[in-house]
């Protein structure tokens, strides 16, 4: 019994341990005013939008090395850069997508006013030079391909969502499934042609992270793991502090985002093990 009773109290110190250890102290602290959405690019590049638009580029190191500031300023509700080539953003405010290049040179910038889309809430670059897009005025997930500014198939939620009235936070697309994240309600996953899949047991309003395939974000201060194949959820370990809004994920990098600073730390092997 006394044996039973060691290996039971080095278990629970190991466990202890674990948690205590699971995130060290950053590698990097980055302090920026009215910050708003992060992305990082498969180099760990890390890309940080403002509330009135600008984007800014820091190295893996977190050092800045590029800044756009567009001529029409406006809140972004996409920030993309997870694309080998390119860095997507939208804004709802502007009805407005851009594309830039990984050095923040504009390539494209496009509004809506001669498309079949008349109030875009919700948007992410696809595969096939195509713009998913919500679109409030009809409930509808719509495709546009950006190079024809041309809107190629329309599918009305409301029926399949069950509801008239979606509050979208985010959509995106990963490994050519696009996820639809609605306040309060969960996280409902489509097929490459808008068809409905499934609905996964996830409510959150905060940004999709993906990582392998999982989604993670932050529950009670702790970071949570679930499986979209399997519907697994773990507890992967806590935050160092309570205040933090979000995460992403890089390749080698993890990003916790507070109140005009973000935290970066070194993906566990807990993780990197998922």
């Amino acid at each position: 019994m006394k044996r039973l009773g060691f290996l039971w109290l080095i278990l629970i110190s190991n466990h202890i341990l674990a948690q205590e250890t699971f995130l060290r102290e950053p590698i990097q602290e980055i302090i920026l005013a009215n910050l708003d959405l992060i992305s990082f690019d498969n180099k760990d590049n890390l890309f940080i939008s403002t509330i009135t638009g600008d984007i800014y580029q820091f190295n893996s190191a977190g050092k800045q090395i590029n800044l756009y500031s567009p001529e029409r300023q406006g809140r972004l509700q996409q920030l993309e850069s997870a694309w080998t080539v390119t860095i997507f953003s939208f804004s709802s405010d502007l009805q407005e997508y851009r594309i830039l290049d990984r050095f923040l040179n504009p390539l494209s910038s496009n509004g809506f006013q001669f498309s079949d889309i008349s109030l875009a809430k919700a948007a992410t670059l696809g595969n096939n030079n195509i713009v998913w897009i919500w679109d409030e005025s009809d409930l509808s997930l719509k495709t546009l391909d950006y190079t024809r500014n041309l809107v190629t198939q329309a599918q009305p939620l409301n029926l399949i969502l069950n509801s008239n009235k979606l509050e979208l936070v985010e959509i995106r697309e990963f490994k050519n499934r696009l996820f639809m994240n609605v306040a309060d309600e969960g996280i409902f996953i489509f097929d490459n042609q808008g068809n409905f899949l499934k609905k996964l047991a996830i409510i959150t309003n905060q940004r999709m992270c993906f990582f392998k395939e999982h989604m993670l974000w932050i529950q009670d201060n702790q970071i949570m793991a679930f499986s979209i194949t399997n519907q697994e959820l773990m507890n992967l370990g806590p935050t160092p502090a309570s205040d933090y809004a979000y995460l992403q994920l890089g390749k080698e990098v993890l990003a916790l985002v507070g109140n005009q600073k973000i935290e970066l730390y070194l993906i566990p092997i807990s993780i990197k093990n998922l």
